[in-house]
């Protein structure tokens, strides 16, 4: 099968083509597993910090990719909620150990044992991928591959940052950066919360501008200072500054939810400019976001497939997955980049 493989990790400004397209043996699916041929899986910034070391995968070398869908190629013995043909995901949650006070409570996204598609396992940058089968999730027909694909990931850590704000009806949303997760958190508030006002930071106008587009209430860059103060913001930056400046503009008692897998290191001496009082003060929360859990991810697919959410999306060749991650590395975002495999 084609795969495109991470050999060794390096800095996408050093090298802009760290993937090489291979051809490997088609994996082969144990008696719980289920084979996925692929056919759609989303980029995410969080291959980039596998890249470039900030979430270094567990073993080199790896195929990347955490938002795959497909339809089950082979199923082994034992597996009894796929059959040959059904439509299906792959998450980032690839595995938990199911046995700690996490797993038992339905907390696994922080089981100690977490492991990940394409960091701890062979992800969907290929033609084909396995996963255990309490570990993928069926994809409704009527949902086409290429607009499924973010909702894995994008869409589902968005949804669990949401919950995470508290937010609740007539409350005002801030969302800090204006990527993938951000855009389908921006569709799904406009469904449940349609008299909550919706504030985007952004530094690239283009994404103010398409914030806009999708029915924003106002959109200015990160140090700007919004119309009311939000309730709830949610950062989706891979960098500190907009972490701060939101904790400025954010109401007294309000929380700040950051949906990042890592923080560049690029900007970290502008840590040094939060002030007790006007960032902290006020009982002003902060509170991060680690992975999801499969209930996160069936829950937003039942949800996103209910409300008929479907992400903007750029499609790529999985030849050219190199291009896609560098678009994303120099901020080219429009909604979510999605590989055609």
């Amino acid at each position: 099968m084609k795969a495109m493989i991470l050999k060794k990790l390096c800095n996408l400004k050093e090298n802009p083509n760290p993937l090489e397209l291979a051809e490997i043996p088609v994996p082969i699916p144990n008696e719980k597993e289920i084979l996925i041929k692929v056919t759609a899986c989303g980029v995410c910034h969080t291959e980039i910090d596998e890249i470039e070391g900030r979430t270094p995968p567990s073993r080199l070398p790896i195929i990347l990719g955490h938002q795959a869908v497909g339809r089950v190629e082979k199923a082994g013995d034992k597996v009894r909620a796929f059959k040959i043909g059904d439509k299906v995901g792959a998450a980032w949650i690839f595995s938990a150990c199911g046995k700690c006070e996490f797993c038992l409570s339905g907390a696994e996204n922080l089981c100690k044992n977490f492991k990940a598609s394409g960091r701890d396992a062979n992800g969907g940058y290929a033609e084909y991928m396995k996963i255990s089968e309490n570990f993928a999730y069926p994809i409704s027909n009527g949902l086409n591959e290429f607009y499924a694909a973010p909702l894995l990931c994008a869409g589902a850590i968005g949804y669990r940052s949401l919950k995470l704000t508290g937010l609740s009806k007539g409350q005002n949303l801030g969302l800090t950066g204006f990527g993938a997760s951000a855009h389908i958190v921006l569709k799904l508030v406009k469904h449940l919360y349609p008299k909550t006002k919706i504030f985007v930071f952004a530094r690239n106008p283009k994404e103010r501008a398409f914030a806009m587009e999708l029915g924003a209430d106002w959109a200015g860059d990160f140090s700007e200072i919004p119309p009311k103060a939000p309730d709830c913001i949610i950062d989706t930056t891979p960098v500190w500054k907009p972490v701060v400046e939101a904790l400025k503009n954010l109401k007294p008692s309000g929380r700040l939810v950051i949906n990042a897998i890592r923080k560049e290191k690029t900007d970290k001496d502008y840590l040094l400019r939060l002030d007790y009082s006007e960032h902290l003060w006020m009982e002003k929360e902060i509170k991060s976001v680690a992975n999801v859990s499969r209930k996160d991810v069936r829950d937003f697919l039942s949800l996103a497939t209910k409300l008929n959410i479907k992400p903007e999306i750029n499609e790529f060749a999985l030849e050219d997955a190199n291009r896609a991650l560098i678009e994303l590395k120099t901020k080219k975002i429009r909604g979510a980049k999605v590989l055609r495999i």
